[in-house]
């Protein structure tokens, strides 16, 4: 809330839910333990667990739900991971109630894993992502790929993530992964290469995807490994066998403008495509227009990712035009390119047609007052369930804050509105805090930093933003209010009861 602090000094404040601590692990190891155990209406109703069987369960239950959770995660990287924590829990609840209904094992039973007594994820992922980033070689490979060779599980998912795969490594997986490709649904091979060279690692990638052409995938990760165009074709066996893939994600991969136009020309069909993401490459508009081809043959795209592509105004009517052909987009991220006016213009008519969109960040885009207003009109009149409205540092005014107050007046199950480092100043930022007092109960986090903000401004602000029943963080740093409006402001969160 202070203008004077700095944002090293805020930082500290913005704390990060997920991962638990190891500590906070064994603590839920120890609680499941006594549901398992102690008297309650579940054991009263199903019978309760020897100290022994609840012991050996619970670690189950909660490695199991802590692979869920983490999965969430890392599909989500942006978020404070209290969505991760809340999936942990909600988990850990439905596996301790299966484990009740099942009953206490009988002797032979008791080398039985829970897996194997419940649909959970250890049935179907195997994730050796875990620990410190680590190169693995030929003999470790072979003793952790080892549970992918026994006969008949039942594995849907791997990931690999986290270790660096070497030639003689990926030689010891290369017959492994081609006996479960059939199998498998889910491939997870980021960051899978670190650290090794050009040569070897284009090797890797290619026995990589030799072994599993032909898999009926629907999901596919190659994020943090630097593909770049010969990266992306030494995955073309696999890319060209996938004709089903609900989800891609190409985050961190070096995509140019010629890997960029590879990938379009190597996966066959993405028709039933839900989920594309490609935040930080060096795309530009020409990769970009390769990348509006795949999005406008995918019909049914929820969630898209294009943000920190170094994509221009050009590459951002070209994606803007494209979209407009994807109506049931959820999730929209187009953050840190250069638009400008004529792309945030052109992207408002696809705006326009999101009956579902909860999540769209637009910041850091030079969309301008103009641009600014085309796409809070278009947003007034669609998306009505809307939830997070980014829309930070694209040089909007006063100017521009009456269209933008009436979309946000519009949008009561917004739970976060940033418009941080624009130029609202005072006459803005007060519309847009007159427009939240009506409704907007779900409201948690608004961030109007650097908006050349005063005393008067940040005073009505805080004054609605303290009335919201769930609100929990208000950034005004890097404005121009005094010692007396900073210290009105504290004063009035330091009587929220907590």
């Amino acid at each position: 809330m202070d203008a004077t602090e700095s944002k090293s000094q805020r930082r500290p404040f913005s704390i990060k839910l997920w991962p638990p601590s190891q500590n906070t692990r064994q603590m839920l190891v120890v609680r499941v333990t006594d549901n398992l155990t102690t008297k309650s209406i579940f054991t009263q109703k199903y019978g309760s667990l020897s100290k022994e069987e609840a012991e050996e369960n619970a670690k189950k239950i909660e490695d199991a739900a802590f692979a869920t959770a983490n999965e969430h995660y890392e599909k989500e990287p942006d978020g404070d991971g209290s969505s991760a924590v809340q999936l942990y829990a909600k988990e850990c609840s439905k596996l301790i109630l299966e484990v009740l209904k099942r009953g206490p094992s009988s002797k032979d039973e008791k080398e039985v894993l829970v897996s194997e007594q419940v649909s959970v994820p250890h049935d179907t992922v195997f994730d050796i992502s875990k620990g410190a980033r680590s190169f693995i070689e030929a003999k470790e490979a072979e003793e952790t790929l080892a549970p992918l060779k026994e006969p008949g599980n039942s594995y849907t998912k791997i990931c690999f993530s986290n270790r660096s795969f070497g030639l003689e490594a990926a030689r010891v997986a290369e017959p492994i992964l081609a006996s479960i490709k059939n199998q498998l649904k889910e491939v997870d091979l980021s960051d899978f290469i670190a650290g090794r060279s050009e040569a070897e690692a284009i090797e890797v990638m290619n026995i990589f995807s030799t072994a599993l052409e032909g898999s009926i995938l629907k999901s596919l990760n190659l994020s943090n490994n630097a593909l770049g165009e010969k990266g992306v074709r030494a995955f073309g066996a696999l890319l060209r066998s996938q004709s089903c893939l609900e989800e891609l994600y190409l985050m961190n991969n070096g995509i140019s403008e010629e890997a960029a136009e590879a990938v379009c020309e190597l996966i066959p069909s993405t028709e039933k495509l839900r989920v594309l993401q490609f935040h930080n490459n060096m795309t530009g508009d020409k990769g970009a227009l390769a990348i509006s081809k795949v999005v406008k043959c995918s019909p049914l795209l929820e969630d898209f990712r294009c943000s920190s592509t170094r994509v221009g105004s050009e590459g951002g009517v070209a994606l803007s035009e494209a979209l407009d052909t994807c109506t049931h987009l959820k999730k929209l991220d187009l953050r840190d390119n250069m638009f400008g006016v004529e792309a945030g213009v052109a992207l408002s008519k696809a705006l326009s047609k999101y009956a579902g969109l909860t999540e769209v960040y637009l910041s850091y885009l030079n969309f301008e007052d103009e641009g600014a207003m085309a796409i809070a009109r278009a947003l007034k009149e669609s998306a009505p369930s809307l939830e997070v409205l980014d829309m930070a540092g694209n040089d909007i005014t006063a100017e521009a804050a009456p269209i933008v107050a009436a979309c946000i007046a519009e949008k009561q199950h917004l739970t976060k509105l940033n418009l941080a480092e624009n130029e609202l100043k005072d006459e803005g930022t007060i519309q847009i805090s007159k427009v939240l007092e009506e409704g907007h109960l779900q409201l948690k986090e608004v961030d109007m930093s650097i908006n050349s903000i005063g005393r008067a401004g940040a005073r009505v602000l805080a004054k609605v933003v303290v009335q919201k029943p769930e609100f929990k963080f208000l950034n005004i740093d890097g404005n121009f209010i005094s010692d007396e409006g900073i210290d009105e402001v504290k004063e009035m969160f330091e009587k929220i009861p907590r």
